[in-house]
């Protein structure tokens, strides 16, 4: 079992982070979808900036946020006693991180391209808006959404720089797969690195074909 540590650990890591990742990148998405204002686009632009900046970079400015001298890691510090980087909760944000701007970015696509007739006539019935985001808008737009969290998961389950650098390549506790098949590679075991790297292929190629597959069907239902 010890063997498949980093895989077990991935996938928790990446179902827990695309959980997070979903709550949050649909709930900015539809705020940035429906939001008439010239700093929409900027907000749109921080939130996914992770895709652009270089894993690193991510990595250290999520360093610098969870550290113990940072006001959020002192105050997890304080209040569980442990530091949160180099731990696998410093690995379920970084993953979060990561994925957050590929779910926001398909869920708002698939928001905006909700009839805008449907919301209206759901609001003329009398709905208030919050009922007419969770009863019409959001339904429609599940294919939409779901695409972007398959996404998610997918990037999730590949990041390497950030959850290296605020969670460590610790083996047996916060070693994932990416980081598991690097020290085998480098430690020269090429068959270990090889098996472990045709998994993490297959599991990101199952979750990109449930994307297309999502999107497709959401393409089709749309003409």
């Amino acid at each position: 079992m010890s063997d498949w540590f980093p895989l077990w650990l991935s996938v928790r890591v990446s179902v827990v982070a695309t959980l997070f990742a979903s709550v949050i990148g649909v709930t900015f998405a539809y705020v940035l979808a429906k939001w008439r204002s010239r700093w929409s686009s900027v907000v749109e632009a921080v939130v996914t900036l992770p895709i652009v900046l270089p894993p690193t970079v991510l990595g250290f400015y999520l360093l610098t946020l969870l550290g113990s001298r940072s006001p959020v890691g002192g105050a997890w510090e304080r209040l569980t006693g442990s530091p949160l980087v180099f731990t696998q909760g410093a690995a379920i944000v970084a993953a979060t991180v990561s994925a957050l701007p590929f779910v926001v970015r398909a869920a708002r696509a698939a928001i905006v391209n909700v009839d805008s007739r449907v919301e209206e006539s759901a609001r003329v019935m009398g709905m208030p808006e919050w009922r007419v985001a969770r009863v019409v808008t959001l339904p429609l737009a599940a294919r939409g959404i779901g695409a972007g969290v398959a996404l998610g998961f997918a990037r999730a389950l590949g990041d390497f720089g950030a959850t290296v650098m605020v969670a460590g390549n610790i083996p047996g506790r916060t070693q994932t797969l990416a980081l598991a098949i690097f020290a085998e590679s480098q430690a020269g075991r090429d068959g270990r690195a090889a098996t472990l790297a045709g998994v993490a292929a297959a599991v990101a190629f199952a979750a990109l074909l449930a994307a297309d597959l999502l999107a497709r069907r959401r393409d089709r239902e749309g003409r």
